[in-house]
């Protein structure tokens, strides 16, 4: 009996029976501890069997360490309903025969589901080399056909999982039987002072931060091995957590209308510069053969990605002066004054730069399951080529998904906030970009004594709300200091001085350069898609750059391709996008734009805007308006077999 000593009273020790204190709550903090103990005991038998992937000290401990934090906020989602319907009856003390009932229910299936589930783990890493994730539900969309496989293929782990199912429910019913007490023995004062602690502490626990996101799996990634992340979830939180990415994937075909397969195949191949015998896998039926423009030793690749910088901000092109020094390099290097965005959020930039895809209705690849590891990008080419690829963030790496997209699709090494030399300056969003410049500088100083070739994609943060920046840099834009204006000024003088050390480096020589925006901050407007506010600055520069001002019409999409071309690594990749080192016929110029849920597709002549569940509108874009003019049957498939070919694509895994 668990005993508590807790006043003396009268010279006599007053003990408290925490069993009879907590009542019916007691039989819930028993299963919890049950539950976390099975849970942790799973997972270290994992360990022990993976031991040589498991190859270090600080990868054991990381598993274990941030998977008993999954596991606490795991059980306390799951603990949360019938804990909330045992305080009702606890303060209460009526109904204690039907809530019997309901938790053994409820206890028996939730312990019978989180280990059978950990039972069946070792046949899913052994054939997918993860936890159970959305394989495991979309299997269950087949039963005839999964079942038939199971029984001809996996009768001994078939045998395996029911006899351990049949036992945890055995051995469950009567735990909890042993561990029932009916009624508590508590003043109603301190019932309901029990009851909101109780309450407070599962929210917490089930939010695990008291950040803007609660906890998920990009927060415990930590390797470029996908299965030691996977190893730090249980099995549960795998599959649960991938139901809610299935229901945020919403086909683009369920807004704009289906469209032949082979039809938007074809139209997409038409609008790229590759023949049509350059597609020879019809398994990835965008995927060709590009050849770089550049012949000599391959060059390093640094994408300098501005938080929010709008061509309204960007003086060159007819902004605010708020960029000296971004105006400088623009008429230093290959500008491109006619550039677009795909989107009006982060990871849709991030999205575009780096893989080179489409944009969709859903949400970006970075965050989607289907993407999280074997999707193409930039950084997978070029690794399988011999390069460091890096990214580099003054802030936390997990947000928006980033670092465990970046670590299952090529990236090798993620510096973020709690890996930089010096921090001068920390905002709301991390290091200044300052700081940012000065530890990717570090780094790419390192990485050239080495003589090792290095892919680095460096993301600022300052020019981003709150707008916090560091005192006495810039002479302020707006009399008021953290305003967007600015930010934006202060990010530039940050990019300024980056570029004064980047010139007399030891990588200068070596690196090409690109600055380009992730998209426009606060993008609104009266138009179905605000065209203008899609705008954005994009710079190529480095030491045998050609200095010009590109004005074709030109996507983010683009720009992947072209920088492949120009550090002189071709190769086989499914990218839609232009090599803009190429000439590009004026019929094949697009930008492709996604507002919301509209779709804009955007030629030299005109704007096809794709609606949900509405006929498709064309618009002449004059002045920085959009002139509703006659559909062409031709510009709207176009349109709509782009908008339909990034979902087919992620869906399919074509984009490999």
């Amino acid at each position: 009996m668990l005993l508590a000593q807790t006043h003396l009273l009268n010279g006599t020790r007053t003990k408290v029976n925490f069993k009879k204190v907590l009542g019916p709550l007691w039989v819930s903090v028993i299963f919890f501890l049950v539950a976390l103990v099975i849970l942790s005991a799973f997972r270290l038998g994992f360990v022990i069997w993976q031991a040589d992937r498991v190859s270090t000290i600080h990868d054991f401990l990381s598993i274990m360490i941030n998977g008993l934090r999954i596991d606490t906020s795991s059980l306390c989602y799951l603990f949360l309903p019938p804990i909330l319907v045992t305080l009702l009856c606890y303060n209460i003390n009526k109904g204690q025969a039907l809530l019997q009932h309901f938790l053994m229910f409820w206890y028996t299936s939730s312990i019978a589901l989180l280990v059978y589930l950990e039972v069946i783990t070792p046949t899913f890493i052994l054939e997918y080399d993860l936890r159970p994730n959305r394989l495991l539900i979309e299997y269950l969309i087949y039963p005839k056909e999964v079942f038939s496989m199971l029984w001809t293929g996996y009768k001994l782990e078939i045998f395996i999982s029911l006899s351990m199912l049949s036992l945890t429910i055995i051995t469950t019913i009567k735990l909890f039987k042993l561990s029932w007490i009916a009624k508590a023995d508590t003043r109603i004062k301190y019932k309901v002072c029990i009851s909101i602690v109780l309450v407070i502490t599962l929210i917490l626990g089930a939010r695990s931060s008291l950040g803007h996101r609660p906890l998920n799996p990009a927060m415990v990634s930590f390797s470029t091995d996908h299965l030691l992340n996977d190893l730090t979830l249980n099995s549960s939180y795998s599959a649960a957590f991938a139901i809610k990415q299935m229901s945020l994937e919403n086909p683009s075909s369920k807004y704009y209308g289906k469209m032949n397969q082979n039809k938007i195949i074809e139209l997409v191949r038409q609008n790229t510069l590759s023949d049509i015998k350059d597609f020879s896998d019809d398994t990835f039926p965008t995927r060709a053969i590009r050849h770089a423009s550049y012949s000599g030793k391959p060059k390093n690749l640094v994408i300098l990605l501005q938080e929010s910088l709008g061509a309204r901000y960007v003086g060159h092109l007819g902004g605010l002066p708020l960029t000296p020094n971004l105006d400088k390099l623009m008429s230093q290097g290959w500008n491109f004054t006619n550039l677009y965005a795909t989107g009006t959020r982060s990871v849709r930039g991030i999205e575009a730069v780096i893989t080179g895809f489409t944009p969709t209705p859903s949400r970006s690849v970075v965050k989607l399951d289907k993407s999280q590891r074997n999707f193409f990008t930039i950084a997978s080419l070029l690794k399988q080529s011999g390069y460091h690829t890096q990214f580099v963030y003054g802030g936390e790496s997990h947000f928006d998904n980033m670092k465990s997209f970046f670590l299952g699709n090529g990236f090798s090494d993620i510096v973020d906030l709690d890996n930089f030399a010096k921090v001068d300056f920390e905002g709301s969003w991390g290091a200044s970009d300052e700081d940012l410049y000065d530890q990717a500088h570090i780094e790419f100083e390192q990485l050239q004594k080495q003589n090792q070739p290095f892919f680095s994609l460096v993301f600022t943060s300052s020019n981003h709300s709150p707008f916090d920046y560091p005192d006495g840099k810039i002479s302020p834009y707006d009399k008021e200091k953290n305003t967007r204006n600015n930010a934006a000024k202060y990010s530039d003088f940050a990019l300024g001085q980056f570029i004064k050390k980047a010139k007399s480096s030891s990588y200068w020589q070596d690196t090409v350069f690109l600055v380009v925006a992730d998209h426009d901050s606060r993008v609104a407007g009266a138009s179905l898609v605000p065209i203008e506010h899609f705008r954005i600055p994009g710079v190529i520069f480095g030491e045998d750059i050609e200095v010009k001002s590109d004005n074709r019409l030109v996507s983010q999409i683009d720009l992947a391709p072209t920088l492949l071309s120009l550090i002189g690594i071709g190769g086989s990749t499914p990218m839609l996008g232009h090599d803009l080192t190429q000439y590009i016929p004026i019929s094949k110029q697009r930008a492709m734009m996604q507002y919301d849920k509209n779709f804009a597709y955007m030629t030299s002549k005109d704007v096809t805007v794709l609606q949900p569940h509405k006929k498709a509108r064309a618009f002449n874009y004059v002045e920085k308006k959009l002139i509703e003019t006659t559909v062409s049957t031709d510009m709207s498939e176009r349109a709509k077999a782009h908008v339909l070919f990034g979902s087919l694509a992620y869906q399919k895994q074509w984009y490999q």
